[in-house]
């Protein structure tokens, strides 16, 4: 038997998140059931908690989603130090878990004092790997270049690989109809998990409005994805097209597929980013596999 929390992640409130699953003392579980348990779950991705190997490490973490393992993903790092906080582990360094995966050492600090923003990952450093063109075949077909801004949509890499375009406004991304094939195919032959839109929000509202479109690794959308708007984040930095967000801004996720997830996106004094949010635990319970 292995103890197994589920976890809403990004979620101001219950269910308007992104789920995970997390097995806790998963030394025994092979890569193989490891695998098997991911893909029967049928989440997004599924976390394997092993004992560190680095003396750093408050623990390590193993990240499937139901196809395969991955290096690093945002939502599995945020829900999985909450549910080792959950079931009662303390921390090496007061309010700081240090996570151990295929992407290094990662900090994680705990702030539960502060509201949408309880528990933020720094995240492993991504780089702009090139912008689309107008006569881009294979990307025309996902974004016609009349959708396009000022600002060139963009292929980033930071662990995963994301196209990244901006729309004129809110309404153009939340009304947007993705071609699924196309995304699938830019994602095949690019290397890349698909496609993620963003656009600034209008007043009252501040901060970001973004949709994820995953389709190189099966999802058709993403309810909250932390890696994509920290590979946002760090894009906006880098072009120096900030103005109007500042260093530390909110993102709303998820709205269109009947989520309502909050994500805080933080890049701090030495240009790392660091994405936050509330993560709930939903399910406590035994895996018998």
């Amino acid at each position: 038997m292995h103890r197994i929390i589920h976890v809403d992640v990004f979620a101001p409130r219950t269910g308007t998140g992104n789920p995970l699953a997390v097995v806790l003392d998963a030394a025994g579980l092979d890569d193989a059931r490891m695998q098997a348990v991911a893909h029967w779950l049928n989440l997004a991705e599924t976390t394997f908690v092993l004992p560190a190997t680095q003396p750093e490490a408050d623990y390590r973490v193993r990240i499937f989603t139901t196809q395969k393992e991955i290096a690093f993903a945002g939502h599995p790092s945020l829900g999985t130090a909450h549910a080792l906080v959950d079931a009662g582990l303390r921390p090496k360094r007061a309010g700081v878990l240090v996570q151990e995966c295929q992407a290094g050492l990662l900090p994680i600090r705990l702030r539960p004092e502060l509201a949408d923003n309880a528990y933020s990952v720094r995240v492993p450093s991504s780089k702009l790997v090139r912008f689309a063109e107008p006569g881009d075949a294979l990307f025309k077909a996902v974004l016609p270049a009349a959708h396009w801004t000022a600002l060139k949509p963009a292929l980033v890499e930071g662990g995963r690989r994301w196209w990244l375009a901006e729309l004129r406004d809110e309404a153009a991304v939340r009304g947007f109809v993705p071609d699924s094939y196309a995304i699938a195919a830019l994602a095949r032959e690019t290397g890349s998990l698909g496609l993620c839109l963003f656009a600034r929000r209008a007043a009252p509202h501040a901060g970001l409005v973004v949709r994820a479109f995953p389709l190189g690794v099966g999802i058709p959308e993403d309810p909250a994805s932390g890696a994509a708007n920290a590979a946002i984040a760090a894009f906006l930095h880098e072009t120096g097209n900030l103005h109007g967000l500042g260093r530390r801004y909110a993102v709303s996720q998820g709205r269109e597929i009947g989520r309502d997830a909050v994500l805080s996106l933080e890049i701090d004094a030495a240009g790392e980013v660091w994405v936050g949010g509330d993560c709930r635990t939903v399910i406590r319970g035994e895996l018998d596999w």
